[in-house]
């Protein structure tokens, strides 16, 4: 009888242990799930590219805009600085580190609601790692539209200026000369010398363009719920960053005038409501509607 009760009393105590791990399990099974699935998200994103060559948008976007001989962007272009910042909120809310705060029951508007920083784990690229902290540190939280002009510089308030991200175009060039696109030179204005960042590698800037273009021409889906969430993203802040038709030159003018339309079609939407759709990513649209406001 005394050897029973042991095995009976072996036996709840091994079930016990069971259901407690079972219960652990459970409780990191939303964890594994989105880890799983932000994995996945980024291993579909840079299919097709080796590990030294994949761009984030921020390196996407500039390379849009810079001339591949000069290796420098537009001096007249004035959008491109605010559009960088935006890339980057969008990165790190693709990678699973941002998201907006709960709209609530009152359906606060997508520019009204503050940024929270989701997670705070590394992502290796050292801008996105100094904006995390950032938005990590700061209490209370900011909205999209602020954190933009934060990041950009763009304050009138001398205790903000420390979250201003400088040389971000210098940064993100050399990032470029790093994974091999680009090269360094020294180029002379007459009155000043500048480092300019010359392309090197065509197959990857082709590679680029060749994407954006096939997104709104051959492999156009006329919903923006279906389309990758990094590739749309890339067309309507290469747009705001005013560099998207730098893609769209080599086309036909036939193929131009479509690929404009279907883009022009992205930009009509409101982000307000795209948001709310199933899978949405609302930080990505909110900053959307920072720059279409």
């Amino acid at each position: 009888m005394a050897s029973l009760t042991q095995r009976t009393s072996g036996l709840v105590q091994r079930r016990t242990e069971a259901t407690r791990s079972a219960a652990v399990d459970k409780e990191r099974e939303p964890d594994a799930e989105e880890e799983d699935a932000r994995r996945g998200e980024e291993d579909e994103d840079d299919k097709g590219d080796s590990k030294e060559t994949r761009l984030t948008l921020m390196e996407e976007v500039l390379l849009l805009g810079l001339k591949d001989r000069e290796g420098y962007t537009s001096f007249w272009n004035d959008c491109i600085s605010s559009g960088l910042r935006g890339c980057m909120l969008v990165e790190l809310a693709l990678r699973g580190r941002l998201q907006l705060e709960a709209c609530g029951m009152r359906r606060k508007s997508l520019l009204s609601r503050k940024v929270i920083c989701k997670s705070d784990a590394p992502t290796g690229d050292v801008l996105l790692d100094e904006a995390l902290k950032h938005i990590k540190e700061t209490q209370p939280p900011e909205t999209v539209q602020s954190w933009i002009e934060l990041l950009s510089g763009e304050t009138w308030s001398p205790f903000k200026l420390h979250y201003q991200l400088r040389n971000v175009r210098e940064r993100l060039a050399k990032n470029l000369v790093e994974k091999g696109v680009l090269t360094t030179e020294k180029q002379n204005f007459l009155l000043f010398d500048m480092t300019t960042h010359p392309l090197t590698n065509s197959t990857i800037k082709q590679r680029l363009v060749k994407k954006v273009q096939d997104s709104v021409l051959e492999k156009w889906v006329n919903d923006p719920h279906r389309m990758d969430k990094r590739l749309l993203s890339l067309i309507l802040l290469a747009h705001s960053s005013d560099v998207l038709e730098n893609a769209f030159a080599p086309l036909q003018d036939e193929q131009y005038d479509l690929g404009m339309k279907r883009v022009h079609t992205l930009l009509e939407l409101e982000p307000e409501k795209e948001s709310t759709k199933v899978g949405a990513n609302e930080l990505m649209w909110a900053v959307v509607a920072a720059f279409t406001k």
